[in-house]
């Protein structure tokens, strides 16, 4: 359903035309439920209509693909941790023109599992959204 309602947020839907379009596109969706989806539309639709107002006017970049690799490093004249492991991460991120960057950096292992562990964290925080 939170797909169904960031669509309707972004193609700035009525609540009778996001009922319509959920009918006529799946048959999964009861009478009732969709009595309950116009419901919930007309009361909290116009909120998630100025939040995506508002996402499409900052200007941040969206992370088109992350890559990492595992490494050792075994000689280097300034590091005191030889032969330790590192991660080093490769991030493509596409700015609101859609030209694309990278970002790369490494890190301790332990550094990539708490990167990995509130990636995580954001990726469910969004599913709400």
């Amino acid at each position: 359903m939170s797909y169904y309602f960031r669509l309707g947020a972004k193609s700035n839907l009525s609540a009778d035309d996001l009922v319509s379009r959920l009918s006529q596109f799946s048959s999964v969706f009861s009478k009732p439920t969709l009595q309950l989806v116009h419901c919930l539309w007309t009361e909290h639709g116009p909120i998630l209509h100025s939040q995506q107002e508002l996402l499409s006017m900052a200007s941040i970049g969206q992370l088109v693909d992350i890559q990492w690799k595992l490494g050792m490093a075994v000689s280097s004249d300034t590091c005191r941790s030889l032969n330790s492991p590192f991660i080093s991460v490769l991030m493509k991120i596409a700015d609101t023109s859609g030209e694309a960057s990278y970002k790369t950096f490494e890190m301790t292992v332990p550094q990539f599992q708490n990167f990995y562990k509130q990636f995580k964290e954001m990726a469910s925080v969004l599913e709400t959204v």
